[in-house]
């Protein structure tokens, strides 16, 4: 037993350890991930919203000192009382979140290594187990040093973990685990591979038919009906491959242009996921920097999620020479853990990201800039296909959408969907070439 004990007290601790740095790494991550515990679909505590980041930095900074109190065999009983409680808490947690399908990932090891409630749930009674064991044992349990090493080092750790966690909120993760890290090209991590797994869909198409509503069902391909087009729904039987950035659109007015400002040699992209939460200061010094690189022949590409008309508000008010787009909130929360948040392009590649408190680090020597090109939707070549809620919509009719109500859904030209849009084209003797597909915000 006393063999056993000392093992699963190494293993546990280092385990909380690095859990505990991966999140501490990325508290605002861990926060957002809060806020989706809290929200109405899952545990509804929306009280403790305003509080997540706060309680992120605490349970965080908690999990690895108990890891860390554990290996050194400093305070038993509170070391033991409190893993217990929290692994317990977890356990329920994610429990919850399997069995009602509330998250997808339970945020455990953040963007690390993803895991899904149930993988998750089973880790958790697997910790259980091996704590009670320990909890069981503790009597085996010694400091390695003296009552005074052990208690400095309880204290220098303290220290560290709210130090570290000081830094990385104040600049940005010292370690970047997504997919929009410095040297990524985001049109490649967009990209879905020839022989990726495809995704087995089921197509519910709506038509009225002498006055009635009739549904077909097909794996992708238009019906024939001489009725009229309602619209289609589709369930996702089996999913298929999924690219790493797969939710990352640069929309304004209706009209897509992720492309072609991602084939733009030198963008410089300012990411306020909310212009009413972005820090003040943060504004100002994106005005000093934003001025300089149009001067220097930057293209500058501001993206938020907050309406149009208070992002022009936000523009005026502070004086600000450049547009700003729309894309979705979460996938802005991922590009960047700061609000204002700097990219630095070139032809879709990650040159630089910076918090705005580092703006001073972005490079900006003097570039040619190049003669402004078309929209997609824009050519000649064909038009694009606007769908709000699974019907076909008109260009008009999705820019008077309200931005803060409805989300731009990506839709990738692979598999299935192509050969929906080839059949579409067919049928209704149009030429689309791209979809902008609007979908209602969840609460």
């Amino acid at each position: 037993m006393k063999i056993v004990v000392g093992f699963l007290r190494i293993f546990v601790g280092i385990f909380f350890i690095i859990s505990g740095f991966i999140k501490l790494n990325d508290p605002i991550g861990f926060a957002f991930k809060l806020e989706e515990y809290f929200g109405p679909t899952v545990l509804d505590l929306p009280f403790f919203t305003p509080y997540a980041l706060g309680i992120s930095i605490v349970v965080v900074v908690f999990e690895v000192l108990l890891g860390v109190f554990l290996i050194i065999g400093y305070k038993k009983k509170f070391t033991l009382w409190s893993l217990l409680l929290m692994i317990v808490f977890f356990t329920f947690l994610t429990f919850y979140s399997a069995y009602f399908d509330k998250v997808k990932d339970c945020g455990c090891f953040g963007d690390a290594m993803k895991m899904d409630p149930w993988e998750s749930f089973g880790k958790d009674v697997v910790l259980l187990i091996m704590i009670l064991i320990i909890f069981a044992g503790q009597k085996y349990i010694k400091p390695f040093f003296s009552k005074f090493i052990t208690t400095v080092i309880a204290l220098l750790s303290f220290i560290a973990c709210l130090g570290f966690a000081y830094h990385v909120l104040m600049h940005l993760p010292t370690i970047d685990f997504r997919p929009f890290k410095v040297g990524n090209n985001i049109t490649e991590k967009m990209t879905i591979p020839e022989d990726a797994p495809q995704p087995v869909i089921e197509y519910t198409w709506t038509f009225k038919e002498n006055g009635k509503e009739v549904e077909y069902v097909t794996n992708g391909s238009y019906p024939e009906s001489s009725g009229t087009y309602i619209g289609v729904e589709t369930n996702v039987i089996e999913e298929g491959y999924e690219a790493p950035i797969h939710d990352f659109s640069i929309e304004k007015d209706g009209e897509n242009y992720t492309e072609d400002i991602l084939n733009r040699p030198h963008v410089l992209l300012i990411i306020n996921y909310n212009l009413a939460k972005a820090e003040t200061e943060g504004l100002k010094t994106i005005k000093v920097l934003t001025d300089k690189a149009i001067e220097n022949g930057y293209d500058v590409i501001g993206i938020t999620a907050t309406g149009p008309e208070e992002a022009n508000t936000f523009k005026k008010e502070y004086n600000l020479n450049f547009d700003y787009y729309f894309c979705d909130e979460t996938a802005l929360k991922t590009i960047v853990r700061s609000n204002p948040g700097i990219l630095k392009l070139e032809e879709g590649t990650i040159i630089q990201k910076k918090h705005w408190n580092d703006a001073d680090e972005i490079e900006l020597p003097k570039v040619k800039r190049p003669e402004p090109t078309k929209n997609i939707s824009q050519i000649d070549q064909g038009e694009v296909l606007y769908l709000i809620e699974g019907k076909e919509a008109t260009l008009e009719e999705a820019k008077a959408l309200d931005k803060d109500k409805y989300k731009l859904v990506p839709v990738q030209k692979e598999g299935s969907f192509e050969k929906f849009l080839d059949s579409v084209n067919t049928v209704k003797g149009k030429k689309y070439i791209g979809v902008s597909s609007f979908e209602l915000k969840q609460e």
